[in-house]
């Protein structure tokens, strides 16, 4: 079982990968939970793609949260020569329903989508976009090592800037 949830979710909560008849599922919360919200079609696009890496948190049989990822293909230029490509993760959104909050689900989601994403995908970073006033997230990310690395202006589509954040992923054996 996920040994970051409360105790009394312990044995009540699961983290799995989505269902496809669960997306609907998921832009629910989306949409109930966050201000920015996806086109149905997006959440079937990310499925198909990295739908291993697409989680929902499960508590008594209902969706309270979900995590929704993708890994994309960097370029590293060592030299004018030399390039080498690596992937990273792209934590696109997370949310939990406002009664499941504050009980370890989100860093649940968050500590088992970066597991699977290092060891799906091998990737070797992770980073998100968040909202340059959501403290509470902001907190939960630096608790993970993510560091803000830039300011994004007015990545909202109500003109909010947005911090890029980024955890760098350790090598195996380290």
């Amino acid at each position: 079982m996920i040994k970051a949830l409360t105790k009394d979710l312990k044995r009540n909560c699961i983290v799995r990968p989505v269902l496809p008849s669960e997306l609907i599922v998921a832009k629910g919360i989306n949409e109930t939970v966050l201000p920015e919200n996806y086109p149905t079609f997006f959440y079937y696009d990310v499925y198909r793609n990295w739908g291993d890496v697409f989680l929902v948190a499960v508590c008594d049989g209902r969706i309270v949260g979900y995590i929704m990822n993708r890994i994309e293909t960097k370029i590293n230029k060592n030299s004018l020569f030399l390039w080498k490509t690596y992937k990273v993760g792209h934590v696109i959104s997370i949310a939990v329903l406002p009664e499941y909050r504050n009980k370890g689900i989100g860093s649940t989601l968050l500590t088992r989508a970066i597991e699977l994403m290092k060891k799906n995908y091998g990737v070797k970073k992770v980073y998100l976009e968040v909202r340059v006033s959501n403290e509470g997230a902001i907190r939960l990310y630096n608790k993970f090592g993510f560091q803000i690395e830039d300011v994004i202006p007015h990545y909202y589509r109500d003109g909010e800037d947005a911090y890029l954040m980024e955890k760098e992923l350790e090598e195996e054996g380290d």
